[in-house]
């Protein structure tokens, strides 16, 4: 098991899957696909005859129950595309045999270090294989690891028929990590009651909560009049809208903020004299809060333009996704069962907020239930990233473990 989900984690990554924030294309990159259709094929050549990839890059499939009595059909879910925020070209993995401590030094570029100083986790890690980067590219284990579990847990309940089990879906969406991934699935096609993805770090770590999350765009217009002949009359948008990001409260940014905290954060700032505009990402566990720092930010915004009479703004709100657990509180036995399975491994189970958000909350509010499991990878987004072999073995037989449950504790 450990050599499969290690050989399919290192087939997986090497093939270059960014999404791109700036497409309006679903999938945003095309070079998705290129993963999606090894996967569905990967999937046929198991005997999942109904596996395919459709139009818009999601590759669905299903594990037939094998039992007469009714057992839930669940999903596992991961994605396929990698984050933009670093190149995903030309990835050259690296697995460090019997880590015995220390910093890891990537070959690539010898000035990126992996310090334990900065990943304490790889304290626990003595005599595992990490699987790293040369430190040129990230690598993707967010989320081919998630990808790779799925696909060998698979494989595993496909050639022991002897684990009896209900119907199991299988789900790899794309654009994930651009906030798009549940847009395009079909979940009428998908045909599960409940669902998982493997998208989490840490093992042992579960995920029942998501931060809620909306965005908010302002467009001030300015009054443009030539620089020679502008005191008393110009008023310039730039200006203005440098005002209202000096006057952001210090206490509520992703850079003073942890665990529950919530955030304002500007994303992006652009414009000229006459038009400005400014993006802003919210984002706090209940949805109070949500309404709460909205309203302060367009508070922020009517008092700076009270000093610039002829000008104006547009404040408008994107509801983005809200926090799962509203969802999943209704439905105990998904988590519960989940716990349990945890357990089973020989782990303690540990819930954990994400502040973030996953594909899960996006498909529990359409109406699939969907909390987080660990895929045992760190450091995501960035050259640094790494993953335990033996984490992914633990994640894949805490699959394997949940499937039992279902059936075990089916009516």
């Amino acid at each position: 098991m450990t050599d499969t989900v290690l050989s399919r984690l290192l087939r997986y990554v090497v093939i270059d899957t960014q999404s791109d924030p700036e497409s309006a294309a679903q999938p945003s990159t095309e070079k998705q696909k290129d993963l999606s259709r090894l996967l569905a094929k990967e999937l046929q050549e198991m005997g999942l005859v109904d596996a395919h990839m459709d139009e818009h890059g999601n590759v669905y499939a299903t594990i037939p129950a094998n039992v007469d009595k009714p057992v839930p059909a669940i999903c596992f879910c991961s994605h396929v595309d990698t984050a933009p925020d670093f190149t995903g070209t030309n990835v050259r993995p690296q697995v460090v045999k019997n880590y015995q401590g220390g910093d890891i030094v990537l070959p690539g570029d010898p000035n990126q270090i992996i310090r334990v100083s900065n990943n304490p986790e790889l304290n626990n890690q003595i005599g595992h294989d990490i699987v790293t980067t040369d430190g040129t590219t990230l690598l993707g284990a967010d989320d081919k690891a998630g990808v790779a579990e799925i696909m060998t847990a698979a494989k595993f309940i496909i050639d022991n028929p002897q684990i009896k089990h209900g119907a199991i879906k299988i789900l790899f969406t794309t654009d994930e990590e651009i906030g798009r991934g549940a847009d395009k699935v079909d979940l009428k096609k998908l045909g599960a009651e409940f669902g998982y993805t493997m998208d989490g770090s840490t093992i042992g770590e579960i995920e029942n909560e998501t931060f809620s999350a909306d965005g908010v765009d302002i467009t001030i217009t300015g009054v443009a009049i030539h620089p020679g002949t502008a005191k008393g009359r110009m008023e310039n948008a730039i200006k203005i809208a440098s005002a209202i990001i000096a006057r952001l409260p210090k206490d509520q940014t992703p850079e003073t903020t942890e665990g529950r905290q919530g955030f304002i954060h500007p994303t992006d700032i652009s414009g000229s004299m006459d038009e400005a505009h400014l993006k802003f990402i919210i984002r706090d566990f209940v949805d109070e809060g949500l309404a709460q720092k909205e309203a302060l930010l367009e508070e922020i915004t009517r008092d700076v333009m009270r000093d610039y009479p002829g000008s104006s703004y547009a404040f408008k709100v994107k509801h983005q996704y809200r926090n799962m657990k509203v969802v999943l509180d209704q439905h105990p036995a998904v988590m519960a069962n989940l716990e349990e399975a945890v357990r089973r491994v020989g782990l303690t189970p540990v819930l954990h907020s994400i502040r973030g958000g996953t594909d899960g909350s996006r498909l529990s509010f359409m109406g699939l239930p969907c909390p987080n499991i660990y895929t045992g990878g760190h450091a995501y987004h960035s050259p640094l990233e790494w993953i335990s072999v033996q984490d992914m073995e633990m994640a894949v037989k805490t699959i394997v473990e949940l499937i039992k449950v279902w059936e075990e504790r089916a009516a």
